[in-house]
């Protein structure tokens, strides 16, 4: 998938663990889990503004794209 999602990035960068992340946006870790590792086929415009109010940061930070050659190299 071309959509890479940072949202280990940001957390790293904010000190905070998934599962404290999960219990702010209110969605349980395995399901954060799901869309930190890019295996998610959707996420909803909520989770994201959740997502982005509980990391401080805008939705850039966490998705980004790329061309289809550099994810065959992931």
């Amino acid at each position: 998938m071309p959509i890479a999602v940072d949202i280990d990035v940001m957390l790293a960068k904010r000190k905070m663990s998934v599962g404290e992340l999960a219990d702010r946006i209110g969605i349980t870790p395995a399901n954060l889990a799901v869309l930190k590792n890019g295996r998610a086929r959707a996420v909803r415009f909520a989770t994201l503004g959740a997502l982005c109010e509980a990391l401080e940061c805008q939705p850039g930070d966490l998705l980004r794209w790329e061309t289809e050659d550099a994810t065959a190299d992931d």
